[in-house]
């Protein structure tokens, strides 16, 4: 079995999961200062003269100095990067909700861009595009050979401008070629319905508007006198996003002032405790979205929906309803990114992403490579799940969950144990052969198809035939 190694990448820059909580003005400012290893880096500069005089072709100072910060970053986890002006600028407009590119987050496997997700109301979305997927060529250029950078940069592009994908499908005996029309990519960070007098909020990323967007649709569930039974709040394949977006989302169903996350580090900055207050979830603004909130968001049944796409602020949510035990979490095991990056600005309009420090759950929980286990485990569909998901713990160089070192070692070689057993129990003519199967199909969000969601809802159901019995 290959080893995947996935960075959760949307085109145009936007990188999904990036917890953005921590801005440290200068690296000088900081506590720790060892001393620089002298003999190590005269070991350094003698290899960089030797680039420079003796390399086959003339390479620029700048671009030997970039590669070789990104490679100290690379190398630490994989959520540390270095990030160059036109990705740093992609970060900032991403946390906005809009991004240039096709509107997929994309991984590397045996050389290949793997499609982690697409993201939805996206080109690759309406495309057809699946998770799983592998590009092997993009126009006339094989992918083979182009680190994952190179390839989302091909892939970028101005809007109105096609690209011809060529597509390795699990199921399917040919390749596949579709062609997207690369558009500025907006994604919707919040969407809402009324099901039945039960409402449904979906965040699909934690952006900067998200605390007023959850407001607002919380606002709708009750307006016009409307009686909201029950509440799912859906996380699923949620890549995260701002920290204050999460602190924010879980005050408007916590009471004032509970703990929400506390982050821990080597650094004064990086241990900090964030509570559900105004002052905690504010960024730039001096309109708390939340003062409107309908009184009933409080203390209304309450079930969160993950599964192993829930990741970062996702956790951070679901981790701190399941403390307080303000809501049932139900789905599958989240991803487990429990480590919080600092964007730290550098000249010439460049940045780095270093990871700074783990976060906790109220209750003091570590989740890093381990995720938020479900008080009720449903898997997506009444067969189980369609696919194998990717976790924190798949990934190489990831951190190890400080508080339970053991059982997270134990945990994971228990589930890659499982993994392969997913045989079916039928035997002779009605099992499968692999090359048969069916491509999943895309399922619509809180529908009759949406399996998770409609157990939420009989749950929230069975607990207000509970309530009612009380009461009576």
């Amino acid at each position: 079995m290959s080893k995947t190694k996935t960075i959760s990448l949307a085109l145009g820059g936007f990188v999904a999961g990036a917890l953005i909580s921590l801005h440290i003005p200068a690296l000088a400012e900081k506590d720790v200062k060892p001393g620089l290893p002298i003999e190590e880096l005269r070991t350094f500069a003698e290899v960089y003269s030797a680039i420079k005089q003796g390399y086959v072709e003339p390479v620029e100072d700048k671009k030997m100095i970039a590669n070789a910060i990104s490679g100290m970053l690379s190398n630490l986890d994989p959520h540390s990067s270095y990030l160059d002006a036109d990705a740093f600028k992609d970060l900032q407009v991403g946390t906005q909700g809009e991004f240039g590119g096709l509107g997929i987050e994309v991984g590397m496997e045996e050389g290949l861009v793997k499609v982690v997700s697409p993201i939805e109301d996206t080109p690759a979305y309406r495309a057809g595009l699946k998770a799983g997927d592998l590009i092997f060529k993009l126009d006339d250029t094989p992918v083979k050979g182009l680190t994952l950078s190179d390839a989302v940069k091909k892939m970028r592009g101005k809007p109105k401008t096609p690209i011809k994908l060529s597509i390795i499908r699990k199921g399917e005996t040919k390749p596949i070629e579709v062609t997207l029309i690369r558009e500025v990519i907006k994604v919707q960070s919040v969407k809402s319905k009324l099901v039945d007098g039960y409402g449904w909020i979906r965040i699909t990323q934690f952006q900067e508007n998200t605390v007023a967007e959850v407001a607002k649709a919380a606002a709708n569930l009750y307006k016009d006198g409307n009686k909201v039974h029950g509440l799912v709040l859906d996380l699923r394949n949620d890549p995260g996003g701002l920290l204050n977006s999460a602190i924010g989302v879980s005050a408007a169903f916590l009471p004032p002032d509970a703990k929400v996350v506390s982050t821990d580090g080597r650094t004064a900055d990086a241990k900090q405790e964030f509570r559900a207050r105004a002052q905690d979830y504010l960024r730039g603004s001096k309109e708390d979205p939340l003062k409107g909130l309908p009184v009933d968001i409080k203390k209304v049944a309450m079930v969160v929906l993950v599964n192993g796409g829930s990741a970062s602020a996702s956790e951070i949510v679901a981790g701190a309803l399941q403390d307080h035990k303000r809501a049932i979490i139900l789905g599958t095991q989240t991803f487990g990114k429990g480590s919080v990056q600092s964007v730290l600005p550098l000249p010439g309009n460049t940045a780095i992403k270093l990871t700074t420090a783990r976060y906790y759950t109220p209750d003091g929980r570590s989740i890093q490579a381990k995720g938020i286990v479900p008080d009720i485990v449903v898997e997506e569909t009444a067969n189980g799940s369609s696919g194998m998901q990717i976790r924190e713990a798949d990934l190489d160089r990831h951190l190890i969950n400080d508080k339970e070192k053991e059982a997270a070692k134990e945990a994971a070689k228990q589930e890659s144990k499982a993994q392969p057993a997913k045989t079916s129990s039928k035997s002779g003519k009605d099992k499968k052969d692999e090359n048969d199967e069916e491509p999943p199909v895309r399922m619509e969000y809180a529908s009759k198809s949406d399996y998770q969601f409609q157990q939420a809802v009989n749950l929230l159901k069975g607990l207000q035939i509970m309530q009612n019995k009380t009461k009576e």
